[in-house]
């Protein structure tokens, strides 16, 4: 059963999330928590989920790219955006470092300012350091897409939206985005 997903204005969102220690992320309350994220992340669906988005204020996202159909963008458009299927995994405590100055605009959404999107610059490149689910440290170096999902999870776990880094001129309803700026 997937779980709600608070919407922005809920505290937690605005929240820095607390670290995890290496015995919380080998509980069976972490574990589980991480099954029932992976199933609402792809019920919404979603590519990334992070634990403040469903209440609970800890440094936790998991995140998967299918890339492909369920998209519905062209061969040009996935790699226009440099998106590549990413496997499901699960950071824990992240510390991201943009790798170069390169930004990429595109519009991104997300699951808790549901029905909205606008056009938001991100690093090109980041270099991510954290845990996995069994509490190993994992470095994570991405590029395109698979970057912005990165930096867009961590900002959750910071209390930032990405209505805090959008170009708010572009501002607009899915349906709109749909009809005017596709």
């Amino acid at each position: 059963m997937p779980l709600a997903i608070v919407q922005t204005g809920h505290p937690v969102l605005r929240a820095d999330a607390r670290e995890l220690s290496r015995d919380e992320i080998k509980s069976q309350e972490i574990q589980e928590l991480i099954e029932l994220m992976r199933e609402t992340m792809r019920a919404a669906p979603g590519v990334g989920l992070a634990a403040p988005q469903i209440g609970e204020s800890i440094k936790l996202a998991v995140i998967e790219d299918e890339a492909g159909e369920k998209t519905r963008m062209s061969k040009e458009e996935l790699e226009k955006r440099e998106r590549k299927p990413v496997a499901f995994h699960v950071i824990i405590n992240p510390k991201l470092e943009p790798v170069g100055d390169d930004k990429v605009d595109f519009f991104e959404g997300c699951l808790s300012v549901n029905g909205f999107a606008a056009n938001t610059a991100r690093h090109k490149a980041v270099r991510v350091t954290a845990l996995n689910e069994h509490a190993d440290e994992v470095t994570i170096d991405a590029t395109g897409w698979y970057a912005r999902i990165l930096q867009h999870e961590i900002d959750h776990l910071n209390g930032i939206l990405y209505i805090d880094r959008m170009y708010s001129t572009t501002f607009t309803t899915v349906e709109n985005k749909a009809r005017y700026w596709d």
